[in-house]
């Protein structure tokens, strides 16, 4: 946590907090759920009131802990800092419902299903769960975990709203460089530009035809005999965040979930009935049209992967091997070989390049790089070629590799010419915490807030006592 935030020692650190929760919050109560036994036995007390919602005692507690199961090292953060962050997350929320954002429940709906799912296949069964919450019942835990889901969510959206508006101009970003950054100007950390090729083993059609007819046995069975289709979820669906749940998902018409091919097929089902096997890129389906309640539709489905043989694996090794040997003996280009043959379309049009998800170019700081793709690309020099590399994701269970280190900047001082999208980034969050703090001044005055006990002698980076005598 500590380099994260020397790293980010320009933006404001309640506000770099917001920007950290909402980017590993889900990832926590998707994966990691906190062993908080400590929080659940202590007696809760009111530490704030802000609008309509109480921040109590346990609250901050448990938000130390969510960090902590997320890797998070949480030694440079104060409970004032993670009390103040709370505050804001109320206040955002209560101006969110005032200023009536819409939330898509159906989307929270299948977020919480997914969490709930995940927890339970960790713990062991939903039982197991259900008791470590201390809730009396599966329905409790789920109306807990959705209220907490749209929380964020409303806190995200209403951040949001205030910073998206923001807007930098080419004359700000300069002078942010020269006022702000040329005294101290901020150190950034070595670069590299990486690209790939992909070759993913064929699937060969006598397996796809096995699962389609062991679909087809499923949706028979449901039909003819009165088989369930939730217990066939349970115990052949190949969709493990769903399959505890018996494959339910929640869709919505308004809004983009699941895969195109998943929802085209859900919508076009009437009530109770059962589609025939289609093709995604996860694998083969059949979906189940539980209920319809207005734009939102209940389904049920089951996922079969097809079987990858030995022999097709074997033939993408060998495609990848002598892919390989083309660039070294300099036949064709890196580059030239990605577009001839690599599997990924996302990069095998761009010389097989890598763009960086949050930058948006084709440079990657060493220190942030995904730890898998460190592995991989860390001992080869700028030009390099790495040997076939066996690799995986989340639809191909098997997949080999071809990278190349394209380019490689040292560590260096920012320069205004070279670093232009970083100072860029970096002005542009300035001006966002700005208007952030802006936001935040005139809300706190208009809006009932009361801090109990020993909190209320906390330094906050925003007035939330007022001045008032609470």
């Amino acid at each position: 946590m500590q380099s994260i935030i020397e790293r980010s020692k320009y933006m404001n650190k309640s506000f770099f907090l917001s920007l950290l929760f909402s980017g590993i919050i889900q990832l926590v109560l998707a994966q990691n759920p906190p062993d908080d036994t400590a929080v659940r036995q202590k007696i809760d007390g009111v530490a704030a009131v802000v609008g309509d919602f109480v921040v109590l005692e346990s609250d901050i507690d448990r938000q130390f802990l969510m960090l902590q199961a997320g890797g998070v090292d949480t030694s440079n953060i104060t409970k004032c800092e993670m009390f103040g962050k709370l505050l804001e997350d109320k206040l955002y929320v209560h101006h969110a419902i005032q200023d009536s954002l819409v939330i898509n429940t159906a989307d929270i709906r299948a977020q919480v299903d997914m969490q709930v799912n995940s927890y339970a296949e960790q713990i062991g069964s939903m039982e197991k769960l259900v008791a470590f919450y201390k809730k009396d019942s599966e329905d409790e835990l789920r109306t807990e975990m959705y209220e907490l889901n749209k929380n964020n969510t409303l806190s995200a959206q209403m951040r949001d709203a205030v910073t998206s508006v923001v807007e930098i101009t080419p004359e700000e970003i300069s002078t942010y460089f020269k006022t702000v950054l040329q005294n101290d100007l901020p150190r950034f950390g070595t670069e590299l530009g990486v690209a790939q090729i992909v070759i993913i083993p064929e699937v060969a059609d006598e397996q796809k035809q096995k699962v389609i007819d062991r679909l087809n046995e499923f949706k028979a069975d449901v039909i003819e005999n009165g088989a369930s289709f939730r217990t066939k979820a349970v115990l052949y669906s190949e969709d493990i965040p769903s399959r505890r749940n018996g494959g339910k998902y929640t869709l919505n018409k308004t809004r983009p979930q699941m895969v195109k091919e998943l929802r085209e097929v859900a919508f076009s089902l009437q009530e109770g009935e059962i589609s025939d096997p289609f093709e995604t890129d996860f694998g083969y389906h059949i979906v189940y049209l539980e209920k319809i309640r207005g734009q939102e539709y209940d389904i049920r489905h089951i996922l079969l992967r097809p079987e990858i043989t030995q022999d097709a694996i074997d033939a993408a090794k060998e495609e990848a091997e002598k892919a390989r040997s083309r660039i070294i003996s300099g036949e064709l280009t890196f580059a030239e070989v990605a577009l001839e043959v690599s599997d990924e379309k996302e990069t095998k049009y761009e010389g097989g390049r890598l763009r960086n998800p949050v930058t948006r170019d084709y440079s990657f700081e060493l220190a942030k790089m995904e730890p898998e793709l460190y592995a991989q690309i860390q001992n080869l020099k700028e030009g390099e070629i790495s040997p076939v590399l066996n690799d995986q994701d989340r639809i191909n269970t098997i997949k080999f590799k071809i990278l190349t280190v394209t380019q490689r900047i040292d560590e260096h001082d920012a320069d205004f010419n070279n670093d232009y999208l970083k100072i860029k980034n970096l002005a542009l969050q300035d001006k966002q915490i700005k208007a952030i703090e802006k936001w935040q001044k005139e809300k706190i005055v208009d809006t009932y807030i009361k801090i109990n006990g020993e909190l209320r002698d906390c330094e906050f980076n925003s007035d939330w006592l007022q001045n008032r005598k609470n």
